[in-house]
């Protein structure tokens, strides 16, 4: 039984279709993650995953003290639109943050369609858990927190906390110990985040 299974595994590894596959993943590791990382505009003491995927890295700008977790995707926009992050974010894994969009006027396929580009602004300090999708023209508030598997797609206040699809404002973080929370009328969050 046991040699059955070497056996297999040798086959498996030998096959040339493997080695082609370990290529084509080289290859798309080297232009998503190596070479756009030496584009990127960054702060000191930044970290992320060597599974984060980057696209047009000369438009985006990541805080000092940033943290960017595995199989994040961050794409700025192919001309113009811009992603910007503040100093200390904390990504989750699985974050995509992608600046541009396509259209969807009916009769044309979506593909065919020109690209909408706006920059995202994510505020200092602010968490993105995981799964949370972020879209083009989107300005998230310095400290606010988005809970897992939120997509994002329109601003959101600084210090609240979010979640949903789309996501939605439904809560603000409280104040620090011996500090005074900010009294902000409910009404004026919702305003924030109307369409």
């Amino acid at each position: 039984m046991a040699a059955r299974g070497v056996r297999g595994v040798l086959r498996s590894v030998l096959d040339p279709r493997t080695a082609l596959q370990m290529v084509r993943v080289a290859h798309f590791y080297a232009y998503s993650h190596v070479q756009e990382v030496r584009k990127l505009n960054r702060g000191t003491a930044v970290s992320f995953a060597p599974t984060v995927s980057f696209r047009n890295a000369e438009r985006i700008y990541l805080g000092s003290g940033t943290h960017i977790g595995e199989g994040s995707v961050i794409w700025a926009g192919n001309s113009t639109s811009r992603v910007i992050l503040g100093e200390k974010c904390l990504l989750a894994p699985n974050v995509t943050i992608t600046a541009s969009n396509y259209g969807i006027v009916e009769g044309t396929p979506v593909m065919d369609q020109p690209k909408i580009e706006k920059d995202i602004v994510i505020g200092p300090g602010v968490w993105l858990g995981a799964n949370v999708v972020v879209t083009a023209g989107v300005t998230i508030g310095a400290g606010a927190i988005v809970g897992a598997g939120a997509v994002v797609t329109r601003d959101l206040p600084a210090n609240c906390i979010a979640g949903g699809v789309p996501a939605r404002v439904i809560g603000h973080r409280p104040a620090a110990p011996g500090e005074q929370a900010p009294t902000v009328p409910a009404a004026a969050f919702d305003r924030a985040v109307a369409p």
